[in-house]
Parts: C-alpha cells; sequence; structure tokens
C-alpha cells in the first residue's frame, strides 16, 4: 500500500476551478474519479489528514499511487466528464449501481428487416426497442395477449429461415398469432406497420387503437359482418386486458420515474416505479455497495446519471417528471443535462403530499424489502468466499491478499486444434469481461507443457506491453494541462509528452495464476514468468486426479483438506476455464470440419460459394464446368471463373483417389 504523502502534490499547483480528477493505483489503472467544485480544496481534503478519513475512503487514497486532473469550464461539464470517465474506466472505488436481480423485458428488435417481439434480459443491444421490465408470467401473458391483436414475428431466426425454406409457416402462423411475412402472407413494410403498432400500444397509446377497434366492429355490425364484429369484439376485449393490468395511480396525463432510497452503513438499494399514462408500467430495482463516503443528494445524483446516461433507448423515454426522496447535489446542471438528453423540459423534484408522496412511500417501501431480501441471500456467499480467499492464501504461504486470480487450461483432441483459456475472478467472482481466448500452432502445440508455457508467456508478454504503453504518472506529479476553448474541457496537450491511455486488454496482473495441471504444467508457466522478469505472480497447479495443489520446483504437492472452501473455490476456477476452453475448441474444430475445397479460391467469398453450389447443386458438378458455365452462377465473372478452374485443376491430382465424403453425415459418396 503506498503512502498519500509519496505522492500528494504541491498545493499551490492545483487550480481552485472547477474539474475532475483520477486516482490511479501503481498499474495505472483508474481506480476513483471524482469532481469538484474547486479542485484544490478537494483533493488537500484526502492528504491533509489521512487518518482520519471514514474507512473506505482510506483505502483508496493508499491503494492508490498517483493523482491527475482535468479543468473544465463548468459545473455542468465537470458532470458530463465524470459520467464519460466512470463509463470508460469503471473505477472500483466509486458507486456503481447493479440491478439487484435480472428483469425480463419485452422487446421489438426494429433493427431487424422483420422485426421480431421477443423476452429478453442483460445487456441491451442497439436497434431494439424495450418495454418494462416486468415480472417473468406477466410479460409471458401480455406477449401471448397482444399477438393476437398484432400478430408480429416471434420466432427464431432458424424457424424462421427453415420457414422460407419450406414455404410453410409455423403454428403461430396457422393460428393468427402471426402474420406470417416468412411465406410472404404480408410485405415487410406491412409486418413493420404491425410492430411499429405493438411498440405505440405498449408505449401508452392504448385508447386510440382501442377507439379504431371499436369503429371498426361497429361498422361490421352495420355491414351485417357479424362474424367480422365478433373477432374485433375479442380484439378489444384482449387490449382491454392488457391495458387494464396496472391500476390508475396517478392523473392520466402523469408521466413520471418515482425514486426512492434505503440504506445503512454499507450497502443502499434503489427502487423505480416507470408511470405512464398514470399506470405504473413497470419496476426496476439496483443495490450499491457504498465504496465511497457518499451522501443522499450524491448518490441520487450518481444514480440518474447512471440509469438515464447509460444508453440511447432509455434517454428516448426520459419522463417528464423524475421524482426523488431528495434533490440531488448539482441539482440544475444535472436538470439541464437530462434535458440535453430527452429534448425537452425534465423537472426533478420531491413530492410533498398527495398521491405522488403516496406511491413515493409504495416505493420507498419496496427499496427496503429488496435490502433485506439482497442481505439474506449476499451474507453467506460474502462469507464463504472471504472464507476461501484467506484459506488459500494461509495454505499457499503468499504474503499479499488474492485480489485477481487466473486460470489457464489447455484443450485438444489428439493434438489438433489447440486451443487454450484465461478465466479471471476477482474478490472470489468471476469477471467475463477478461477471460480470454488463445490459438496455438506450431511447436508450442507439441504438447500440454509447452502449450502453457507459450500461453503464458503471451498473455504475460501483453501485460509488459500494455503496462509500458500506460499514461506514464510520475509520483507526485500532476499532468499540466492545456485549455481547449472550443468544448472547455481541459486535456492533456501532445506537448507533454502524454498520449491518450489505450484500452489495454492486459494491464492488470494476478495475484495468482492457477493452471489445470500438475508438476510438469505448474513449472512450465513458472518458467514462463521467470523469463520475462516477472517475480510478483505466484504460481499453482491443480491435478485432476487427486486434486493435488501444486507449487513450482516442488517434490510434494500441498494437501488441502476436502472440505476446505479454498479447494472448493480453486475448483470452480478450474471447471470454468475447461468449460471455456472446450467451448473454443469445439467452436474450432467445427469449423475446420467444414472447409470446402473452394476456400482457397482467391476472391470467392461466401456469399459467391453458397451461389455457384446452389447452381451446380455439387463440388463434382462445380469441376466438371467450363469457365462459360461457371460465368452462368449468379456474381461469378469471366476472372474469376478462370480462377475456380485453376484451383480445382490444381487440386485434382490430390484427391483423385480419395472418395468423396459428405462433411455433414461422414457418409462416403460413390462417384
Amino acid at each position: 500500500m503506498a503512502d498519500p504523502a509519496s505522492y500528494r502534490p504541491r498545493t499551490g499547483e492545483i487550480p481552485t476551478t472547477p474539474g475532475v480528477y483520477r486516482f490511479r493505483d501503481p498499474h495505472g489503472r483508474v481506480i476513483y474519479v471524482g469532481k469538484a467544485k474547486n479542485l484544490r480544496s478537494r483533493l488537500n481534503s484526502y492528504f491533509a489528514n489521512p487518518a482520519g478519513l471514514l474507512p473506505k475512503t482510506h483505502a483508496m487514497v493508499h491503494a492508490a499511487s498517483s493523482v491527475e486532473w482535468t479543468v473544465v469550464g463548468s459545473e455542468l461539464e465537470s458532470l458530463q466528464l465524470e459520467y464519460t470517465w466512470i463509463k470508460e474506466f469503471k473505477p472500483r472505488f466509486n458507486v456503481v449501481f447493479r440491478d439487484d436481480k435480472t428483469y425480463p423485458y419485452l422487446a421489438v428488435t426494429m433493427g431487424e428487416k422483420f422485426p421480431r417481439v421477443q423476452v429478453m434480459r442483460g445487456e441491451r443491444k442497439k436497434g431494439t426497442r424495450y418495454f418494462g421490465p416486468y415480472t417473468a408470467g406477466a410479460i409471458r401473458e401480455t406477449m401471448d395477449t397482444l399477438l393476437r391483436v398484432f400478430p408480429v414475428r416471434s420466432c427464431s431466426a432458424g424457424v424462421f429461415k427453415r420457414a422460407q425454406a419450406s414455404g410453410r409457416p409455423c403454428l403461430l402462423g396457422y393460428i393468427d398469432k402471426c402474420s406470417a411475412p416468412c411465406v410472404g402472407r404480408v410485405t415487410p413494410d406491412e409486418h413493420r406497420v404491425l410492430a411499429e403498432d405493438f411498440c405505440s400500444f405498449m408505449g401508452g397509446e392504448a385508447k386510440r387503437f382501442i377507439s379504431r377497434l371499436e369503429k371498426d366492429m361497429a361498422a361490421a355490425v352495420a355491414e351485417l359482418d357479424y362474424e367480422k364484429a365478433a373477432g374485433l369484439r375479442d380484439d378489444i376485449i384482449a387490449l382491454r386486458k392488457v391495458f387494464e393490468r396496472n391500476a390508475v395511480v396517478l392523473a392520466e396525463d402523469t408521466d413520471a420515474d418515482v425514486f426512492a432510497l434505503h440504506d445503512d452503513e454499507l450497502e443502499a438499494s434503489v427502487q423505480v416505479f416507470h408511470v405512464r399514462g398514470g399506470r405504473v408500467r413497470g419496476q426496476r430495482g439496483w443495490v450499491v455497495e457504498k465504496v465511497e463516503d457518499a451522501t443522499t443528494p450524491e448518490l441520487i445524483e450518481h444514480l440518474l446519471q447512471q440509469v438515464y446516461g447509460e444508453d440511447s433507448e432509455v434517454q428516448g423515454r426520459i419522463p417528464r417528471e423524475v421524482l426523488v426522496p431528495e434533490n440531488p447535489s448539482n441539482h440544475a446542471e444535472l436538470t439541464q443535462w437530462l434535458g440535453g438528453l430527452r429534448g425537452a423540459k425534465v423537472d426533478i423534484r420531491v413530492p410533498q403530499r398527495g398521491d405522488k408522496a403516496a406511491l413515493m412511500s409504495t416505493v420507498r417501501e419496496n427499496a427496503e424489502q429488496a435490502l433485506k431480501l439482497h442481505k439474506t441471500r449476499r451474507a453467506g456467499d460474502i462469507t464463504v468466499r472471504s472464507l476461501a480467499l484467506q484459506e488459500l492464501q494461509e495454505a499457499l504461504e503468499i504474503p499479499v491478499p488474492l485480489l485477481r486470480i487466473e486460470c489457464f487450461d489447455i484443450s485438444h483432441v489428439q493434438g489438433t486444434n489447440v486451443v487454450a483459456s484465461m478465466v479471471v475472478v476477482e474478490d472470489g467472482l468471476p469477471k467475463k469481461a477478461d477471460y480470454r481466448k488463445f490459438s496455438i500452432t506450431g511447436a508450442a502445440a507439441a504438447d500440454d507443457t509447452a502449450a502453457m508455457h507459450d500461453v503464458l508467456t503471451r498473455r504475460f508478454r501483453h501485460y509488459l506491453t500494455d503496462k509500458a504503453a500506460q499514461v506514464p504518472v510520475v509520483s507526485g506529479e500532476i499532468v499540466n494541462p492545456t485549455r481547449s476553448v472550443s468544448s472547455g474541457v481541459t486535456e492533456a496537450s501532445p506537448s507533454d509528452g502524454i498520449s491518450p491511455a489505450p484500452k489495454a486488454k492486459f494491464a492488470y496482473p494476478p495475484n495468482l495464476v492457477v493452471v489445470d495441471g500438475g508438476q510438469p504444467q505448474v513449472n512450465a508457466a513458472a518458467r514462463a514468468l521467470a523469463e520475462l522478469g516477472i517475480d510478483d505472480v505466484y504460481v499453482v497447479g491443480l491435478a485432476k486426479r487427486l486434486e493435488e495443489v501444486w507449487l513450482p520446483d516442488s517434490d510434494f504437492p500441498v494437501i488441502l483438506p476436502r472440505t476446505s472452501q479454498g479447494l472448493y473455490l480453486l475448483q470452480r476456477i478450474r471447471d470454468e476455464a475447461h468449460r471455456f476452453a472446450i467451448t473454443f475448441h469445439r467452436q474450432k474444430r467445427g469449423k475446420a470440419m467444414t472447409v470446402s475445397i473452394l476456400d482457397g479460391v482467391p476472391g470467392l467469398g461466401e456469399a459467391k460459394r453458397k451461389a455457384l453450389v446452389a447452381h451446380f447443386g455439387s463440388l463434382k458438378k462445380i469441376k466438371a464446368a467450363s469457365v462459360e458455365e461457371l460465368t452462368n452462377a449468379k456474381g461469378i465473372g469471366p476472372a474469376l471463373a478462370a480462377a475456380v478452374v485453376q484451383h480445382l485443376g490444381s487440386t485434382a491430382g490430390d484427391d483423385e483417389t480419395a472418395p468423396a465424403v459428405n462433411m455433414t453425415t461422414g457418409e462416403i459418396i460413390e462417384s
């Protein structure tokens, strides 16, 4: 841990203007981003009396080894820059709101040629409109009901392609819950109109569609078309069922997001009710670990930054009113920022009385219950993870905490398609964004030890390269910024000898490397680190047969008790590395098994290759075709046809005696 005095800037060097500052650890990783109206006053508060800081702030300043800042022209610019850097660097000591559970959303993939309605979870995708979140049962019932009125495609890409190829729609097409664009019952434009109507209904325009159907039903009755009128009546009942599912809680012209918060010394729980047209259309929750000493107004500011700044889909649904339990810090600047994202005025306020205050109380109760549930579920997990890391550190006699562990595994079939995986665990939890895959060829693929040596060498060579490419930060010195008149934001100039930090994928080293294997693999890994001059990373191996833990250059393994949480942790990491490696191996092997003789033709891409096969029906007929006959295929010109003939002619002698094989079934095809 660094002494804050070793990198404390001189007071006279720090400007008194608004700005954004970053603390970095010894590896150059940004661990905290903050903003201040007065940079000198704020930064001095970290160094004046470090012993008097609250525990987590104390841990942050001792984990850091340097600090730098950027001067901006106004508090609004500092708000925007702080959010941008938090999103880019994901500092470990900043407040980050994470969903307390994964909610399902009703999604419409408007970016596709034939938009699809589906239930989606997880990361949002560009070009897709989301509605919700909902409970799992309610969302599927809603979707099933609405497809009766808006028969939008809901099938997967595979089902859609099979229906196109066969010319027959799936079951939903036969029962009128899909307009069957796969077989041409509707045009792409007509299907898109259906999808847009679906989105408009879910967006709160239900009355418009119900009124239209009522008029159509009346017209059908007037024309004595009672069968059509009965169908329209059922559609109206279905829409009203969905529309009335949410009770009216506020005036019908109310569009608002109602946030409430409940916290303790360590964590905070936030809930939001999305009110559209006076009805609660969805609910969402987050639980945050209070890794920085933030007040309630500061928590609310960070919350609104992350909720509404995360992507364009959310920005497009910012309501007119944002109701919060306390006004956020930088209230005026935050209001201006949200108004810019929405393209219209946004009112952030605290409800004092009436229905909105009563709804706020309900949301607060949900936040309180969510925090209790979260603590109940997490208490055992945190205890077990801490115990496992502590047991492992003591058993292996490692002097540093095991904050980051990386595990490597080799996968192949009899020496073919050799690959390796790297999985990462931080604080006992997998960090999938840092997982990596390696292809191994040449002499390194000869055996597992050579492959392990190659992979560790490549991984840590990347680490040394990325470390050298980091922004140079000299202890006790601050980046000397220059003003940017156009934007008002200060950036480091090239004359300072500072280049923007690259997105280094390997710049953060592990405390412990785990390899899948015994003594040979461990020694190979240790040798790779020694050759690169790395002596602060510890290496162990976990052998499958007896689950023994091997150390480098040791004749005897470390035997952990069968009930040891540390052994369980190693096994979980090893199994995850094996799963990740074998998945990659299967993908690579599958591609190798589908290699075509046409793959080597220069200028012949996948689309033209498929066109050739579709036109002639088989490779045998393509081989027998002349240049003129090949040009009859779509997209094949004379030059490309000549290249195909030349390539097939040069390879003909290689397989004249070999039987033709169907690579899908393995069947030998007779000539």
